[in-house]
């Protein structure tokens, strides 16, 4: 007599169960009561005066009202356990809102501000070659700054993480290995003006030795930008590069030892390979946490209004100095919009490509 394994029975799927009162509210209820609680608000806003009604306002008694009403519905209905539940989730969603309602009135100021004189002069001249109102315009010089004074950080803070990065998590240990990473700890902690001074005050001493002490003690240039910024750059990158190797399986790289490879084509091919998708990410969170930075660039770049293409000679201006500069003049404060618009969707387009790159080499499954 044969003996059946018995199958397991599929198990159906969760259902809701009833309250302790055997009802439960539709699902229709949530938009009606927010409907209901607006109405609500409009009216008594409107019963105090036309000076309290405020779109911020009426979202706040909106939210009080629907948590009064969700709730007691709720409470008589569903019970006091379904009652909690909807309290707490319109908690968690008015905290959400809360959260978010900065970020969306940040961006909806800029672009409502900053669109007008978004046009293609504006982004390919200097403030010497375009006039509007009597007064100079042009962030071209300013973006051409930007993204040569950030590019040359990332060619030199990135290499730099990645390599500090692959030695803490894949070779280092003892002494060493931990001044290095208290190191890098104090320096994610550094103002960003003293990394200003500090390459304000590296950089002269070291031209000195080949341009004279009377030129170099004058120097201002778009390299000793990039090297205040590399102090700040560098210890983000390796932050994040150390997270994303140490969550590399390790059972890949025994499987790699076990075939021959050695530890360094290991590293390259297998670890790192593994990790690039959050490590491209990570040097886009680190670009754009020094993208923005203006006191150490108007330390060691200066400002200025024409293009310079030299990293090496004569001031260099950036789109976080030129918000500053437009900031500071009442007849070109509406110039300073637009530069923080630019740099908005400069962050944007950099996101956007750390997110192509990230998926082209993601390993396969993971894309």
């Amino acid at each position: 007599m044969s003996i059946m394994a018995e199958q397991p029975q599929q198990q159906d799927a969760p259902t809701l169960k009833p309250s302790a009162h055997g009802k439960r509210l539709p699902r229709w209820f949530t938009p009606a009561s927010v409907l209901v609680s607006f109405v609500l608000a409009a009216a008594l806003l409107h019963f105090r005066g036309s000076e309290g009604i405020t779109p911020i306002a009426i979202v706040v008694v909106t939210v009080v009202f629907y948590l009064i009403i969700s709730t007691s519905i709720a409470f008589v209905v569903e019970g006091r356990r379904y009652a909690t539940d909807r309290l707490v989730a319109g908690l968690i969603v008015t905290a959400f809102l809360l959260a978010v309602t900065p970020l969306i009135s940040l961006i909806w100021m800029v672009v409502s501000n900053g669109y007008s004189h978004l046009t293609w002069e504006f982004l390919t001249n200097d403030r010497d070659g375009l006039t509007l109102a009597d007064h100079a315009t042009g962030a071209g010089h300013a973006l051409l700054g930007t993204l040569l004074i950030t590019g040359t950080t990332a060619l030199i803070a990135v290499p730099l993480g990645i390599m500090t990065a692959v030695y803490l998590v894949e070779y280092g240990s003892g002494p060493l290995a931990r001044t290095v990473t208290l190191l890098v700890d104090i320096m994610t902690g550094i103002p960003s003006i003293v990394a200003g001074l500090f390459a304000a005050a590296m950089i002269p001493r070291i031209a000195e030795y080949f341009v004279g002490p009377s030129v170099a003690l004058q120097m201002k240039t778009g390299f000793m930008g990039s090297v205040a910024l590399v102090v700040l750059m560098t210890p983000i990158v390796v932050r994040n590069t150390e997270e994303m190797l140490r969550i590399v399986p390790n059972e890949l790289r025994e499987a790699s030892y076990a075939l021959g490879v050695t530890k360094s084509r290991t590293i390259v091919k297998v670890v790192l390979r593994t990790a690039l998708p959050g490590i491209v990410s990570g040097v886009v969170i680190a670009v754009a946490r020094i993208i923005g930075e203006t006191a150490p660039l108007l330390i060691t770049t200066g400002t200025t209004n024409v293009f310079n293409w030299n990293m090496f000679t004569g001031y260099m201006e950036t789109l976080p100095t030129y918000v500053y500069a437009s900031w500071s003049n009442q007849q070109t404060r509406e110039l300073a919009w637009s530069g923080a618009l630019t740099l908005i969707l400069l962050v944007l387009l950099l996101n956007l490509l750390a997110r192509f790159i990230a998926k082209a080499f993601a390993p396969k499954g993971e894309k």
